[in-house]
């Protein structure tokens, strides 16, 4: 366990901040969507993007390289959308005064590709420079 918080300490903080996010009652007059239509789905995908960052350098820190590898993408990306269908989940059991909703895990889903495949792409790009 003590392995697991010195590498994925700071994404474990997050992913408890967006569970605290998702379990507050918002119960504010006006509107659904807060700015714009669509606004919920972008907190979401942007939520769901910093969590699969800081997940893959919690990844890339555990296993010392220099860049994260495909399979390990691809276990990070079935974590991620997982957690993502769990909060959904709780919220339309447990949390009753939210909604789960398909469209939010699917922001979910592509915030976390979308960080996922930035790390890669980051990541080759300056081991390719460092080469």
């Amino acid at each position: 366990m003590k392995q697991t918080l010195k590498y994925y300490g700071p994404a474990i903080l997050w992913a408890l901040f967006i569970l605290i996010i998702c379990a507050v009652p918002f119960s504010a007059p006006g509107p659904p969507d807060l700015f714009f239509p669509g606004f919920d789905k972008l907190v979401h995908c942007v939520l769901f993007f910093v969590l699969s960052v800081l997940y893959c350098y919690g990844s890339i820190r555990k296993w010392q390289t220099r860049s994260i590898r495909i399979a390990i993408a691809m276990k990070n990306t079935v974590v991620l959308i997982s957690y993502g269908a769990l909060i959904e989940y709780l919220q339309m059991r447990v949390f009753t005064w939210r909604s789960g909703d398909w469209n939010d895990l699917l922001a979910d889903t592509i915030g976390s590709c979308m960080g996922i495949f930035g790390v890669l792409l980051t990541s080759n790009a300056i081991n390719h420079e460092n080469s």
